[in-house]
């Protein structure tokens, strides 16, 4: 029987420094999927376009060496839009968390050119004020710094050095390390941390040591400098005084995005943030998703080392904080209950994006999904939250748990 959340948390906090117990695998161990299940994710996927919750999306299933890939509907609700393929470059939002921003942060803690437990302000000693000399590394990795979920869009501003300036701004609203509060800011200092110890762009940083050795070709920030942008599913139609800097004429379609970072925070940015904007590929995510199931190694590469892989998909929240995280992955979070739907167990770990997009790994059966979509297009109005709880537990079942399951 499922533990209720309150059990699975307790259980989680008793072996917080180990890392989140887990339930017995599957009883099913052998690395293939059940076939039954696939017309019944089709389905949900179909529901989903036909009632207008989303045009077009990919969704992978994976254990072992089987698979399930199919791609759905089109770039857009128009009848002669593209169709959407297993090739389709998606907006990943807030996926750019885990798929670049976390890891970046790791390989410096590997390169010893970061403490984890270090301070903020150590870093940034501008930083300094508003109860904020207490945010550790951790804190903004799960989390936890006590500071606002993002930057506000008024009075109007443009570019890196201005956010920079109003996240060491804030004034925490409670003492860090003793409140779950997902917040955008955090990310946002990380991915400038990393520019500063790296010396090199976080997109930059990614790409040589996180995209490229892992060969996830089709990932990365700023899609329209590799990227055709009829490969690109589009977005929204967004304001145009939040499209500056990144506004192409030649390449968007008035104020439609496509290629162009959904996020407005990151868009004034100017495209490269740690808290959004990394552009994938559902096949390029899956490499991503085998990496960390291979222990931080992908066909004979290693990109992370075991312990950041364990620090990234284990449970690293303060003591206390009933909302379970790694340093970067979502383990049990009132984010996460969507995604892992009702059979996953605990231990299983993942992360969602606001345009749509989901990535879910479960180490007790080896397996992991991913969807990609642009459920925002055209107006942000689409909900998708209860498309991913099916996803969840249909992608649970074909990976062997349900009926007959511990």
């Amino acid at each position: 029987m499922r533990l209720t959340s309150f059990r699975r948390a307790a259980a989680c906090l008793a072996v917080l420094a180990a890392g989140c117990a887990q339930l017995p695998p599957p009883a099913d161990k052998s690395p293939r999927l059940d076939r039954t299940q696939f017309a019944r994710i089709d389905a949900a996927m179909m529901d989903a376009i036909a009632a207008r919750r989303l045009p077009g999306a990919v969704f992978h299933l994976e254990r072992g060496g089987a698979v399930h890939e199919r791609a759905y509907g089109r770039l857009s609700y128009d009848a002669e839009a593209q169709q959407v393929t297993s090739a389709t470059v998606f907006d990943a939002a807030s996926l750019s968390k885990v798929l670049a921003t976390a890891p970046s942060v790791l390989l410096l803690f590997e390169d010893g050119k970061l403490d984890l437990d270090a301070k903020l302000v150590d870093y940034f000693p501008d930083c300094a004020g508003g109860g904020k000399e207490a945010i550790t590394i951790r804190h903004l990795l799960t989390h936890t710094s006590g500071l606002a979920a993002g930057l506000p869009a008024k009075p109007a501003w443009h570019g890196d050095a201005a956010a920079h300036a109003m996240a060491c701004g804030q004034t925490v609203t409670h003492p860090p390390g003793s409140f779950f509060r997902y917040s955008d800011i955090n990310y946002i200092l990380l991915g400038q941390l990393v520019r500063k110890l790296s010396g090199m762009e976080l997109d930059v940083f990614a790409r040589e040591r996180l995209f490229g050795p892992l060969r996830m070709t089709q990932t990365g920030y700023l899609p329209l400098r590799r990227v055709q942008v009829a490969a690109i599913a589009p977005t929204h139609k967004a304001p145009l005084d939040t499209l500056e800097p990144l506004l192409h004429s030649d390449v968007v379609g008035g104020a439609l995005l496509q290629g162009v970072v959904h996020d407005p925070t990151v868009r004034r940015i100017g495209g490269v943030a740690g808290s959004a904007g990394v552009f994938s590929t559902v096949g390029d995510v899956a490499r991503f998703a085998r990496m960390l199931l291979g222990g931080g190694t992908l066909d004979g590469v290693r990109v992370l080392s075991p312990e950041s892989v364990r620090l990234l998909t284990t449970v690293q929240s303060p003591p206390g904080i009933a909302a379970l995280r790694g340093l970067g992955m979502d383990i049990d979070s009132p984010f996460a209950q969507r995604p892992r739907g009702s059979l996953f167990p605990l231990g299983s770990y993942g992360h969602t994006g606001f345009t749509g997009c989901v990535l879910w790994i479960d180490p007790a059966s080896g397996s992991f999904y991913v969807l990609l979509s642009n459920r925002v297009y055209p107006d942000d109005k689409a909900n998708v939250l209860s498309l991913y709880t099916e996803l969840g537990t249909l992608s649970a079942r074909a990976a062997g748990w349900g009926a007959g399951t511990p």
